[in-house]
């Protein structure tokens, strides 16, 4: 019998992969080992080898796709070989695994239902076979209990028959929906919704069926469609707003112990270099940072998964890492236990690889708190985006000259004068300040405590030379 090439699995967290590249084409003989194509997923690119030996009888999507994990995206077997037979029998197949796992779930709930809705249930289960056959039942069933209209969702299944991932891949690319709007039943859900975080209202869906049209404007007009890792990152990115209640709070330390530190580096390269300083940048230092301070703050180095907070010992930083290919965000494990020169060494080894596409798919996973960098951009506040579950996220900004008021008395002490040293005893000068950005999940951590966290980071980037000290 041909051999099917499945969608790999790249990592616990993947659920579908996008074809870039097939590197073998219908009618090519390949091996075990022959690359048969490319493929993305939001976190790094793989090579997907052919898996069998023979001809390449069918590609069952095009580059560009993008595939659930586990469904079948080649055939090969011999020459003239009935593929289409192949893929039946794995149809058969998969029907077979799909009305068990249906009669086991009914099986369980069997003492729990009455014999009048059992027989209503039939009633109606009965014409839905025959209308849906080209369904699943897992996939009608699902798609009933989101009020997901089927017509439109493409069957990523032998023959076009629509499964459980494809109405799972649906859901994922529509906004949610209010009760009020499920309860309306299936119908046309608009891009977007008014309601909070997105949500679609009953009253979106009620304009939806209203046509307009834009009027036409001058110039050229370019429309890019959305997909890829841009339309992965976008659903992502929407679904952390839609899941989550989100605050970001803003505060600014003293950076100049972090501008002398990493000046001193600078000049003492020799010495630096052999302590494995020498590429020490402001945001390792920052990093370093925050890797001392989340133990102190454990409800801010958690994750809310439903009704449930989790809070963890050990901290596990993540860094958004700007690429070529969009946002990626691997992970400094243990980062509370590791060194200034581990902790630069180990950003600088994930960011390199994710450039350059090798990172792991485990490097990629796992994190407990994550920093994003925009100072270098000039940025002096911004709001993250939380990178869920987690429920805060550190967004770091430029470094700029604020006025800081001295102490009374600081005239007799020499301290009190003007920003430009002149003898205007105005009380005020100039000091480097790095502003900070913390959003956080407030349902699971409340204003204050979060801003106390903020204070103390504040506080240990403006002593970080002493924080250094005391390892």
């Amino acid at each position: 019998m041909a051999h099917i090439l499945i969608m790999p699995r790249q990592g616990n967290t993947v659920e579908s992969c996008i074809i870039t590249n097939w590197k073998v084409k219908e009618g090519d003989t390949v091996t075990a080992e022959t690359i048969a194509c490319e493929v993305e997923t939001d976190k790094a690119a793989f090579e997907v080898p052919a898996g069998a030996a023979g001809t390449v009888l069918k590609l069952l999507y095009g580059s560009g796709d993008d595939v659930p994990v586990l469904l079948p995206i080649a055939v090969i077997g011999a020459p003239g070989e009935d593929w289409a037979a192949t893929l039946e029998i794995n149809s058969q197949e998969d029907s077979r695994r799909d009305a068990k796992t249906q009669r086991e779930k009914k099986e369980e709930q069997s003492e729990a239902i009455s014999s009048p809705l059992r027989a209503a249930n039939q009633k109606f289960d009965a014409p839905l076979r025959q209308q849906n056959s080209g369904i699943s039942p897992r996939a009608r069933n699902l798609a009933a209990k989101e009020a997901l209209s089927l017509e439109a969702v493409p069957g990523t299944g032998p023959g076009g028959r629509i499964i459980e991932r494809d109405v799972v891949t649906a859901l994922q690319n529509r906004p949610p929906l209010t009760a009020a709007a499920r309860a309306a039943g299936e119908g046309t859900v608009p891009g977007a919704g008014s309601g909070l975080g997105g949500r679609v209202t009953a009253a979106d869906l009620a304009a939806s069926s209203t046509p307009h049209s834009l009027s036409s404007t001058e110039g050229a007009v370019t429309e890019t469609p959305v997909k890829g890792i841009r339309k992965i990152i976008a659903d992502r990115m929407l679904r952390s707003l839609a899941e989550s209640a989100q605050l970001t709070i803003n505060m600014s330390a003293a950076a100049a112990k972090l501008q002398e530190t990493r000046s001193r580096i600078k000049t003492e390269s020799a010495m630096a270099e052999e302590l494995g300083l020498s590429k020490i940048t402001v945001n390792d230092l920052v990093l370093f940072a925050v890797s001392r301070t989340l133990p102190r703050f454990p409800f801010m180095n958690a994750h809310k998964t439903g009704e449930t907070i989790k809070t963890f010992e050990r901290v596990h930083l993540a860094v958004a890492v700007d690429t070529p290919r969009g946002l990626m965000v691997p992970v400094i494990r243990n980062a509370n236990l590791l060194s200034l020169a581990q902790i630069s060494s180990e950003a600088k080894r994930l960011a390199a690889a994710c450039q350059n596409g090798t990172v792991k798919p485990d490097e990629l996973s796992g994190s407990t708190f994550t920093v994003t960098n925009l100072g270098s951009f000039g940025v002096t506040s911004f709001t993250p985006i939380l990178n869920t579950p987690e429920v805060a996220i550190l967004g770091v900004c430029g470094i700029e000259m604020k006025p800081i008021a001295l102490p009374e008395g600081g005239a007799d002490t020499g301290e009190r004068g003007c920003c430009c040293n002149c003898s205007c005893n105005s009380g005020v000068r100039f000091e480097p300040q790095i502003g900070f950005s913390l959003t956080i999940n407030h349902q699971a951590v409340d204003g204050a405590p979060a801003a106390r966290f903020l204070k103390a980071l504040g506080e240990a980037v403006a002593r970080i030379d002493l924080l250094l000290a005391a390892g």
